[in-house]
């Protein structure tokens, strides 16, 4: 029993040697504190104002126009709202799709610098919060400005490369290059961009150790960003792997090709092997043959 005691008086003295660290001390403390602050926040009544990332939408691009920048995906946005309401903004935030500024791109020809508090000081509407939010939109932070670049819309067909490598597993082959469906693709945007493109790859990857037949549908590699539209935006690629054979192939005649009728010409031996080595396939065709 006094061994017992002993035993339990050490092993809560580890405890709290450990618990007083000053790393887990300090972590602790930190969570702790942290935890306090963010409850006094959530159920405050006062006003606070907090920054927040707002996604930026650009809608109503004119026809046969296309964006030859990219648009940023989210400003900065100072809100104003009780410390409950900021809370609740924060947490559901990414699961309401009203919740955005909006860039209306109607009017716009080829190039205009959206100047964000301006624009929006005159086109509130532009500001989308859920009214059960319930803060205040007041000012963006960053971007202060986002400059919108136009140009003649395009569209090409190009060639679809593979940028996949394969390796077949010992005593098997590949046979043949990798056939890719589609071969060629369609791609729109940017007529300046587009005209450069003249083929699209795939992602690149690696398979090794093949010994069935293989197939794979795979994206293809984005090329500045989402300014360039594919269609498909996936192929497929397909590639015959076979197990290596050898066969031995008898009594082969052998025949004299461009004779001179000047010289008397005796073959010996007038029939030889050949050993083939290769795929299954192949080497059964050329025993056949």
């Amino acid at each position: 029993t006094v061994l017992i005691l002993f035993m339990n008086r050490d092993w809560k003295i580890n405890r709290l040697r450990s618990f007083l660290s000053w790393e887990k001390l300090g972590i602790r403390l930190g969570a702790i504190i942290l935890a306090a602050l963010l409850w006094l926040f959530v159920i405050s009544e006062n006003e606070y104002l907090y920054v927040i990332e707002m996604p930026i939408e650009a809608r109503n691009l004119p026809a046969r126009h296309a964006l030859t920048e990219e648009v940023p995906n989210n400003a900065k946005v100072r809100l104003r709202g009780a410390g409950r309401a900021l809370f609740k903004t924060i947490i559901l935030k990414n699961f309401i799709s009203d919740f955005k500024l909006v860039l209306d791109l109607e009017r716009i020809s080829e190039e205009y610098d959206f100047i964000l508090n301006d624009y929006f000081e005159r086109y509130p509407q532009k500001i989308v919060i859920p009214s059960s939010f319930e803060v205040d939109y007041v000012e963006v932070v960053y971007p202060n400005a986002i400059h919108i670049s136009l140009d003649e819309y395009k569209e090409k067909i190009v060639n679809v490369i593979s940028n996949i490598h394969l390796d077949a597993a010992p005593g098997y082959t590949l046979v043949g290059d990798p056939i890719i469906q589609p071969e060629t693709i369609k791609i729109a945007g940017s007529k300046n961009i587009v005209e450069l493109i003249n083929f699209v790859k795939t992602k690149a990857d690696t398979f090794n150790n093949l010994t069935n037949d293989f197939s794979i549908s795979i994206p293809l590699n984005s090329i500045r960003d989402q300014l360039i539209e594919y269609t498909p935006k996936t192929v497929i690629i397909n590639q015959e792997i076979q197990s290596i054979s050898e066969r031995i192939i008898s009594e082969i005649p052998v025949k004299i090709i461009n004779e001179n009728d000047a010289l008397q010409i005796f073959v010996s031996p007038q029939t030889v092997s050949l050993t083939v080595i290769g795929c299954l396939l192949y080497t059964s065709d050329a025993a056949d043959e």
